[in-house]
């Protein structure tokens, strides 16, 4: 894989409340592998706000590490069949969120990276919604070509 790729991350969200939600951000990164670990490093913006958010993603085939700072300010571990809680900081204030993760799937190929993750959100001690997030890398020339 090539240091220069495109990430996709979409985000699905099921809830009693709000039935479905998703949500799909496509962003240029940095990629590189060390000590079994992948990662991607990259920047995105929010509507409506100039500040952006910095990425950092550190993955494996049973563990998401995902740091945010800038607009959002969060680190959120996902490790397969466990529990962890942390500070979701926003402009809007802050939220104590859980992450209970049921499942991590990495599929590697030579030019193309998908990781899947299968978890329970919670905000505040109560569950919120049922998630799924999938992230898909590619080189950045080869990203719309299928």
């Amino acid at each position: 894989m090539t240091k220069d790729v495109l990430v996709s991350v979409r985000g699905l969200q099921m809830s009693e409340v709000n039935n479905e939600d998703s949500l799909e951000t496509i962003s240029p990164a940095s990629y590189y592998k060390k000590n079994g670990h992948h990662y991607l490093v990259y920047d995105e913006l929010t509507e409506g706000f100039d500040k952006p958010t910095h990425n950092i993603m550190k993955f494996s085939e049973d563990l998401l590490d995902l740091t945010k700072r800038g607009l959002i300010n969060v680190h959120m571990i996902f490790e397969e069949e466990k529990s962890n809680l942390t500070s979701y900081q926003t402009p809007f204030g802050n939220v104590m969120i859980g992450i209970d993760t049921d499942n991590i799937e990495l599929t590697e190929e030579k030019d193309h990276i998908t990781l899947n993750v299968d978890y329970a959100l919670e905000a505040n001690y109560e569950h919120l919604a049922d998630c799924k997030i999938t992230v898909d890398i590619k080189p950045r020339e080869a990203f719309f070509e299928g």
